[in-house]
C-alpha cells in the first residue's frame, strides 16, 4: 500500500489502524476488541494500549494473542495512550476507540469510502448512538448530523470554536494529518480528546459522515457525557488543550487564548484552579504580552459570570 506524496491520496485500499485505549475497563474491553476484529473491511490492524490497568484488563488482552498488537504501559493518562498507539501503528488511516465503546461492523469500510471519495480531507468524524452499560439505546440521543464536507480552518484561526464535535470513538484521521498533531504533550490528569479533534479541524478540511457507526456507552465513569455538572473536568480539558495548542501551534494563538480563558473562568466558577494546573497556567501566561493576558482574563471573567448566573436545574 502506497501514498501519492503530491496529491496525498491513496493508490490502493489503505491499511487502517484501530487504536483502542484502555484503563481499568475489564468489563468492557472484550466487546471493544471484538467489534474491531469483526469489521467488514479486511485490511485492519488492532492496537490495544493498556494504560497500567490494575484490574483484569491485561489478562483479557493477552487472550487475543497475535490477533491484536498489545501495548502494556505504565499509567500516564489518555494523551499517553494516543501517543503510544499512534507510534506503534502502520495504517494510513487511524481510528480511535475508547475501550468502553463499540464499533459497528461497517464502521471502517464506511470511513475508508469517505476518504477515497473525498481525496483532500484529513479527517472523518461520524455520528454515534448513546447506549447504556448493556448496549441498550438511551432515550436521550447524541447530536446526529448529515453527511457533508467541513472546513473550519478560517473559523478556528480567528479564535472561534466549531460546532460540537463527537467523542473519541467517532474520530478518524489520515496519517499525514495525525503526524502533525502527535505526539501530544502528556500532562498528569488529562482524560479527553479535545486537543486531537480541535487541532485536526483547525489544520485541515474534513468530512462528517452522517451515519451511526459506533455505540458510545454511557456509565458512571464517563468523564464528560451526561455529566453536565462536572465543569471541573471541562475546565481542566480546556486549559490543557489551550496550553498544548500554544506550545505546538503558535499560529493558532487566538484559539489557544480563547480556550485558556474559558478554562480559567470555569475553574473560578467551580472552586478555583486545580493545583496541578496552576503551574501550567502560570507558564502559559509568562510567555505572552500584557494585552493578551488582559484579553484572557476578560474572557475568564465572562465565562465565570455566565456560569454562576445560569439557572440551576
Amino acid at each position: 500500500m502506497t501514498i501519492n506524496a503530491e496529491s496525498n491520496t491513496f493508490k490502493t485500499e489503505p491499511l487502517v489502524s484501530i487504536v483502542i485505549n484502555n484503563y481499568n475497563y475489564d468489563r468492557f474491553i472484550s466487546q471493544a476488541i471484538d467489534s474491531s476484529l469483526s469489521q467488514t473491511y479486511p485490511r485492519i490492524e488492532v492496537i490495544v494500549v493498556d494504560d497500567g490497568s490494575t484490574d483484569k484488563s491485561q489478562e483479557i488482552i493477552a487472550k487475543y494473542g497475535d490477533k491484536i498488537l498489545p501495548i502494556l504501559k505504565e499509567n500516564g493518562g489518555q494523551a499517553s495512550t494516543f501517543n503510544a498507539g499512534f507510534a506503534a501503528s502502520q495504517g494510513e488511516i487511524i481510528c480511535f476507540l475508547d475501550s468502553d465503546d463499540v464499533f459497528l461492523p461497517e464502521k471502517v469500510a464506511e470511513v475508508v469510502n469517505a476518504f477515497l471519495a473525498h481525496k483532500d480531507i484529513g479527517w472523518c468524524f461520524h455520528n454515534q448512538k448513546w447506549v447504556d452499560e448493556n448496549i441498550q439505546p438511551l432515550p436521550k440521543s447524541s447530536t446526529q448530523r448529515s453527511s457533508r464536507e467541513c472546513d473550519f480552518r478560517a473559523l478556528m484561526s480567528s479564535g472561534k470554536l466549531p460546532p460540537p464535535l463527537p467523542a473519541t470513538s467517532a474520530l478518524c484521521f489520515k496519517r499525514s494529518l495525525l503526524q502533525q498533531i502527535l505526539p501530544m504533550i502528556e500532562l498528569e490528569g488529562t482524560s479527553d480528546d479535545r486537543y486531537l479533534k480541535y487541532v485536526a479541524v483547525a489544520l485541515d478540511r474534513g468530512f462528517f459522515l452522517g451515519k451511526v457507526l459506533a455505540l458510545h456507552r454511557i456509565h458512571g465513569n464517563n468523564a464528560y457525557t451526561f455529566r453536565e455538572g462536572n465543569q471541573w473536568e471541562t475546565a481542566k480539558s480546556l486549559v490543557f488543550t489551550g496550553y498544548c495548542v500554544r506550545v505546538k501551534f503558535p499560529v493558532l494563538v487566538k484559539l489557544a487564548n480563547k480556550m485558556l480563558g474559558m478554562g480559567i473562568g470555569l475553574y473560578w466558577a467551580n472552586g478555583g484552579v486545580d493545583i496541578k494546573y496552576q503551574g501550567t497556567i502560570k507558564d502559559y501566561l509568562s510567555t505572552i504580552s500584557p494585552l493578551e493576558k488582559l484579553e484572557i482574563y476578560a474572557r475568564a471573567c465572562y465565562h465565570f459570570l455566565k456560569k454562576i448566573n445560569q439557572p440551576r436545574t
